[in-house]
Formats: C-alpha cells, sequence, structure tokens
C-alpha cells in the first residue's frame, strides 16, 4: 500500500479554504441578516480552528521517544482529531441550532439575499476543491486499495477527520443556499431558520460519527488487516519459524508496535535463533515501514 499521500496537505487545502470562506460567510451574514450564514461562518470559523488543532497533533505526534514515552507521541494525533469532533459538536452543531432556533422565534427579515448566495456559491466551489484535494492526498495513501475499503479500515485519523469535515461543510452549504433561495422566492424568513436547524443536525451527525471512528484509535486499536495478513506470512513462513502462535498489532499513531510469540525448530542454536529474529524484524520493516516496534517472544 502507497503511503504517498500527506495528511498535512489535506489539513492545508481545509484550512486555506476554510479561513476564507468563513470571513466571506460573516461578512455576508452581518449584511443580510440571515441565521442560516451566520450558522455557516460560525462552522467554518470552527473548521478553520479544527484544522490548526490537527496540525497541532499530527506535529506532535513526531516527537521523538522519551523516557516517559517510550513509544512515543503517536496518539496526539488521536487526541486532538477527537477534541476537533467535539467542537464540531458544541460550536459548530449545537450553536447552529441555537441560532436557527432563534430565528424561528424571532423572525427578522432577510435582506442583501443575492450577495448571500453569491457568497454561498462560491463558498461550495471552494470547499468542493478543498475536498478533492483531501481526496486526492487519501487515494495516494489507500494505493491500490479502493478507496471505500481503505475508508473503512484506515487509522490515520487527521484524513478522516479532514474528509468527514469538509463532506459535512459541503452539505451544509447546499443546505444553506437552498434555504436562501426559498427566503428569496417565497418571502418567508422561517425558511432561513429551518436551514439553520438543519446544518446545526448535520454537524452533529456528523461529529458523533467520528467519535465513534476515534474512541477505538484511543482505546488502543490494531493495525489494518492488510498489514496483519503480510506480517503474519512473513513470520510463519520465515525458515526456522515452526509455527506462529500468536500475533498482536498496536497503533500508536501513524506507527504500530508488533509482538509475536513463536516456536522455532529445536535444532537452531541461541545464536541462530537470534539472528533469525533480528532478520525478521529487518524484514517486516522494509515491507511496511509503519512498524515502528517489533518483540518477538519464543515459546517451547
Amino acid at each position: 500500500m502507497s503511503q504517498s499521500g500527506s495528511p498535512a496537505k489535506a489539513i492545508l487545502y481545509a484550512f486555506l479554504a476554510n479561513f476564507g470562506i468563513a470571513v466571506s460567510k460573516l461578512a455576508a451574514a452581518l449584511h443580510t441578516g440571515s441565521g442560516s450564514l451566520m450558522a455557516e461562518a460560525i462552522h467554518s470559523f470552527a473548521d478553520t480552528c479544527n484544522q490548526v488543532l490537527l496540525f497541532v497533533g499530527l506535529k506532535g505526534s513526531e516527537k521523538p521517544a522519551d523516557e516517559e514515552h517510550p513509544l512515543g507521541y503517536g496518539k496526539l494525533t488521536y487526541f486532538w482529531s477527537f477534541v476537533v469532533a467535539l467542537i464540531l459538536f458544541s460550536l459548530g452543531g449545537v450553536y447552529s441550532i441555537f441560532e436557527g432556533w432563534h430565528k424561528y422565534n424571532n423572525p427578522e427579515p432577510v435582506t442583501g439575499i443575492w450577495i448571500g448566495l453569491s457568497v454561498l456559491g462560491g463558498a461550495i466551489i471552494l470547499e468542493g476543491l478543498s475536498f478533492y484535494g483531501a481526496y486526492l492526498e487519501a487515494k495516494k495513501m489507500a494505493g491500490e486499495q479502493s478507496f471505500f475499503s481503505w475508508l473503512k479500515t484506515t487509522r490515520n485519523a487527521e484524513i478522516v477527520v479532514v474528509l468527514g469535515e469538509d463532506f459535512a461543510a459541503m452539505l451544509g452549504l447546499i443546505f444553506a443556499f437552498f434555504a436562501l433561495s426559498l427566503v428569496m422566492v417565497t418571502g418567508e424568513p422561517l425558511y432561513d431558520a429551518f436551514g439553520s436547524i438543519v446544518i446545526g443536525v448535520l454537524l452533529i451527525i456528523v461529529a458523533v460519527g467520528l467519535v465513534i471512528r476515534l474512541q477505538g484509535l484511543l482505546v488502543g486499536r490494531s493495525a489494518e488487516p492488510a498489514l496483519r495478513l503480510l506480517a503474519e506470512s512473513i513470520i510463519a513462513e520465515k525458515q526456522g519459524v515452526a509455527r506462529l502462535f500468536n500475533m498482536v498489532t498496536l497503533h500508536m499513531g501513524p506507527k504500530v508496535l508488533l509482538a509475536a510469540k513463536i516456536k522455532l525448530d529445536a535444532n537452531l542454536t541461541v545464536d541462530e535463533a537470534a539472528h533469525m529474529i533480528n532478520e525478521i524484524e529487518v524484514e517486516l520493516k522494509a515491507s511496511r515501514p509503519e512498524i515502528g516496534w517489533c518483540y518477538i517472544e519464543i515459546d517451547p
């Protein structure tokens, strides 16, 4: 599987798009008085902050291991991705519903609708480009594996969060555009309030989905199936290995810890056994560079 895709690039695409969109939405929301646009502006500012947090987690995970953290800081990516999901739920989803409910109970006329629709149209294009950029990076990471199959099994939290955010943002923009269009056609401002509420519900659904996905990574999840199968075959088929009893893998951020219990041929000397185990480790790391630690236990 190719690992040439860059989560950092996907985060940068999303950051640049969201920041530009957030400023334009806020200006249009203040001019038009649209609740849907204000909800979208808050959503985009939250997403911009989220990209910063994802980048902090990505860079933090690259810190070298130390005495207090012998397996490194890889899981920081999961922690900050989890925080991002919570922000998307609270600042994005809950606020959007609150804004819609407020507009529903206190309806106000929406002015300058063409300005709002123009901003939303441009935002849909920018968000689409951001999503497409993240998709291309994800496709590189998936390699020969189908994209949706890879998306179900990948342990890369940052790219999953960016794709989820961008997808939710595009749908939210479409809902806001539709709501403002209804206001323009009917003259009824309540459609704007309904649009804000729908956007909030959408963001909460995406945030809950991300939280469910990330909780397994925070608790500790095994490596992807393709890596496990490859590692098992390398160990079991190594000359001198009589049997592979068990193998455990655990993702520590971008790196994987692998531990295995094996039975060796009885005629091997201690030096031969140690040399063979070293060869297994070298072969495993050469075939899958994301394997950061390899511990093999001999059992008769």
